[in-house]
């Protein structure tokens, strides 16, 4: 089981403290930031200490639209979509990996939310993050 990270209030989650969190897969989140803040898609990212869950966790928004959240664990950290079931076909025609749609198809909503989660531990699968992100940000 995986250990849930930055969990101290008074700690922000400076570049230093997710490099000491995050160890080798801290490259893997540095791509993923910057990809997200490049003109395209143009998001922002925002962390925040959340008292109900008991962690820092980062959200990244277009406009005031949240597109996903960013949990750090203690092997790898975690992207977390969520689609209305209307929006469950849309995910499934994206080009991203198999395994992830598969999960998706699969989800049990969240009260009227289907969740789609993505493990991060290797750079590569930023390319699917990028591509969920942009069909959210298209979303009405």
């Amino acid at each position: 089981m995986e250990t849930k990270l930055l969990t101290d209030r008074d700690i922000f989650p400076t570049d230093e403290v997710l490099r000491g969190a995050l160890g080798r897969r801290y490259a893997a989140f540095q791509e993923l930031m910057a990809q997200i803040a490049a003109p395209e898609p143009g998001l922002t990212a925002e962390w925040r200490y959340y008292h109900d869950g008991k962690a820092w966790l980062c959200k990244v928004c277009n406009k005031k639209k949240t597109i996903f959240w960013l949990s750090v664990r203690d092997k790898f950290f975690q992207v977390g979509f969520y689609f209305m079931e209307k929006h469950r076909n849309g995910v499934a025609e994206l080009a991203i990996n198999e395994a992830l749609k598969s999960e998706f198809l699969q989800s049990k909503p969240s009260g009227k939310l289907l969740p789609l989660p993505v493990r991060v531990t290797k750079k590569k699968q930023i390319r699917d993050i990028l591509e969920i992100a942009r069909y959210k940000k298209s979303l009405k």
